[in-house]
């Protein structure tokens, strides 16, 4: 049962993510997406366990900005990305910011835990090698790329996605109007 979601996923990885034009129903590119506030549903309950074996739950961070990616060390758009997410990360902690990143397809979390340590990341991620977490995303926005980030409000609702490798630009256009709602 899990197989059929995964292969989806895998067939997905490293690309360009399309999604569902709901206006003319016909699959167009759609890379970057905003929801207006009261469009949003609200992000699943993702938990699990970090690389570094602790117990986390994306509802730990109720109030506050999440920005979540979905990555693999494997991933060359992934690596492209790192230092601009972990860039974005340190500027807005004091907005009441944090990121969480879930690690999914590596073989082993010496590579995950690897790919942290080369690229600086000081963000926490949950070890999530056969894509369970991102199956919660179903009947949402889902991350249905490798890299995908969701940017989630201080509600608990998803208010951006990306399918794509991020830019610092990029993410910090995602995160504005989310930094300025209430």
């Amino acid at each position: 049962m899990l197989a059929l979601p995964l292969a989806a996923l895998a067939a997905a990885g490293c690309s360009q993510g399309r999604a569902q034009d709901n206006s003319s129903g016909s699959a167009a590119p759609r890379q970057l997406l905003t929801i207006a506030a009261a469009d949003r549903k609200p992000a699943p309950d993702v938990r699990g366990e970090t690389l570094t074996g602790e117990q986390l739950a994306l509802a730990d961070y109720r109030g506050k900005i999440v920005v979540l990616n979905v990555w693999g060390s494997w991933c060359n758009p992934c690596r492209a990305e790192a230092p601009h997410l972990q860039k974005v990360h340190q500027d807005t902690e004091d907005q009441g910011v944090v990121f969480l990143g879930i690690n999914t397809r590596d073989s082993t979390q010496t590579n995950a835990r690897n790919f942290e340590k080369d690229y600086g990341i000081t963000y926490p991620s949950l070890w999530d090698p056969d894509g369970r977490q991102l199956l919660k995303f179903k009947g949402t926005v889902s991350p249905s790329a490798i890299p995908s980030t969701i940017v989630i409000d201080r509600e608990g609702r998803i208010a951006a996605r990306a399918l794509k490798a991020l830019s610092e630009a990029e993410l910090r256009e995602l995160l504005a109007p989310v930094l300025k709602e209430g």
